[in-house]
């Protein structure tokens, strides 16, 4: 008698499977830019970024100067120690805040950071800016996303294609 029970069970179980196959599965087809389509978007981006970052700058009204590689920096108290050069640790202390105002870390919490320059995992903006100081300088600066955490932000406090904004002091160098 189970085994009565068993034959249907079976057929049924094979039917309900086929009539799944039978339905077509509707797939989507993605287009993939081009190797210049990517790049003119990234240009159009990065020109929008500009125009955000010098909104910014004009509200402020700061002279910062811009660098080739997009940063901008102002020195607005100015230090009389040694130059940053690649290769030194550099100690720093600092506020990172968005260009909304809104303040998403600062070395208050942890004390300040040393770092060597051009070699460290930190913010490629921050190596380029950290150059342009001497000890006891402090700057204000911005980095766009691209010298910053880019597409993906820090998984915490810094958001996806976020442009940063430092308040930083450079406290001291060593060789």
């Amino acid at each position: 008698m189970k085994s009565f029970f068993k034959i249907p069970l079976f057929l049924i179980t094979i039917l309900a499977i086929s009539s799944c196959d039978s339905q077509q599965v509707e797939t989507e087809t993605i287009q993939v830019p081009t190797a210049e389509e990517t790049a003119q978007m990234n240009k159009e981006w990065i020109e929008e970024e500009n125009l955000l970052i010098n909104q910014f700058v004009e509200r402020n009204e700061w002279e910062m100067t811009k660098s080739e590689s997009g940063l901008r920096y102002l020195v607005y108290e100015k230090g009389e120690g040694k130059e940053a050069k690649s290769g030194m640790s550099a100690m720093v202390s600092y506020s990172i805040s968005l260009l909304d105002g809104k303040e998403v870390f600062t070395t208050k919490e942890i004390g300040p950071q040393p770092f060597l320059i051009e070699r460290d995992n930190i913010e490629t903006g921050i190596h380029e800016a950290i150059t342009y100081l001497k000890v006891g300088d402090r700057a204000k600066i911005i980095i766009p996303p691209y010298l910053a955490h880019g597409l993906l932000g820090d998984n915490g406090k810094i958001p996806p294609m976020a442009t940063l904004v430092f308040d930083l002091r450079l406290l001291g160098v060593s060789e």
